[in-house]
């Protein structure tokens, strides 16, 4: 069985500038996957603290029987 990094082993010797443009890439391409990672889940995060807003001031139904309507109480404060 061959050694591991003999089979992996470049056929040349890699120079200084080809491992910075292979670091600058890669470090691209995490920028770019995290940047639509953190895009998916701000939309998540907007979208459920949306509904919550919705629901507390009673514009949309109530979730399973969890009534956080407020505007009902506040109407009979102000009365």
């Amino acid at each position: 069985m061959a050694h591991r990094f003999e089979e992996i082993k470049p056929s040349h010797p890699v120079s200084k500038e080809e491992v910075e443009v292979m670091i600058a890439a890669a470090i691209r391409q995490h920028n770019h996957n995290a940047s639509i990672l953190s895009m998916i889940l701000g939309t998540i995060v907007l979208a459920l603290f949306l509904d919550g807003l919705l629901r507390l001031l009673g514009i949309v139904p109530p979730f399973m029987g969890i009534d956080i309507d407020i505007i009902k109480d506040i109407v009979e404060r102000i009365r």
